[in-house]
């Protein structure tokens, strides 16, 4: 009697840690402490059609590069002779909006293609033409994203969309912002859906392990979308009610039967 009171006792701890919330899984389960792993620690984004640029040129000479600084600034000289620019505070003008052909209209140097470009072949090829022009020396470019979004979906704490700060984000990155996974998430079917060649292409990843690093959507790009795969497909909330109905019928069940013991012993 005593040993059927004690599996019984066990069977009710069992089904109390089965309640729990916490999560069955862990990240990148295959990586040795210690060890070293590769990734594309030089990353740059790259060019796709319908971004948003913001291309700066400076100089040591500051009025010079003025002419190349003119899309959606206006110019305004003081009274010393000092020349000046200022940007609207209108987003839609701001930045250079790269075209269906993946071309800018860039000032002085007229249409420029830079769809398929990573930042610094941009940069580079738009410092080389105004130095080969003779209109500076030594100009500095630089260049940002105005509208890099990224999507996230499925089984994580708080889908919907992001926008980056800078042009490097890894998907990682993406499911912490977005919330971590959820425990009902598929670790191994984390898909990210991205165009390619002016297809929709699906990558998909198991977050468990290392070769993650490996991918070719480790850093996302602009319009991604990251989708995490439930393990069931019925809403949260009929879900929950359905687990915590089927754990109370279990306890009750379990308790019931450990008074019948303990009442016939």
């Amino acid at each position: 009697m005593k040993k059927k009171l004690i599996f019984m006792s066990g069977l009710l701890l069992l089904l109390l840690a089965s309640c729990s919330s916490r999560k069955d899984f862990a990240y990148l389960q295959d990586m040795e402490i210690g060890k070293a792993y590769d990734y594309d620690a030089r990353y740059e984004a790259t060019v796709h059609a319908n971004d948003r640029l913001k291309i700066t040129v400076t100089c040591k000479r500051p009025e010079l590069a003025i002419p190349f600084n003119m899309y959606g600034r206006s110019v305004s000289v003081d009274p010393s002779g000092n020349v000046s620019t200022s940007s609207s505070n209108d987003e839609s003008t701001q930045g250079y909006r790269v075209d269906v052909d993946g071309n800018i209209d860039f000032p002085i140097l007229g249409k420029l293609h830079v769809q398929g470009l990573k930042v610094s072949e941009v940069t580079n090829g738009i410092r080389d033409l105004i130095i080969k022009g003779n209109y500076i020396k030594d100009p500095q470019v630089s260049l940002e994203f105005l509208n890099f979004k990224y999507t996230v979906l499925g089984a994580v704490g708080s889908a919907g969309t992001y926008s980056v700060e800078d042009d490097r984000i890894t998907l990682l990155d993406a499911i912490a912002k977005a919330g971590d996974l959820r425990s009902n998430a598929k670790v191994d079917h984390i898909a990210v859906i991205r165009e390619v060649d002016g297809k929709r292409q699906v990558y998909v990843h198991d977050i468990r392990s290392k070769d993650i690093f490996t991918s070719p959507c480790y850093y996302l790009q602009q319009n991604d979308i990251v989708y995490v795969e439930p393990k069931y497909q019925s809403k949260d909330r009929e879900s929950r009610f359905f687990q915590i109905g089927a754990w109370i019928i279990s306890l009750a069940s379990v308790a019931a039967t450990i008074v019948a013991v303990v009442t016939r012993k």
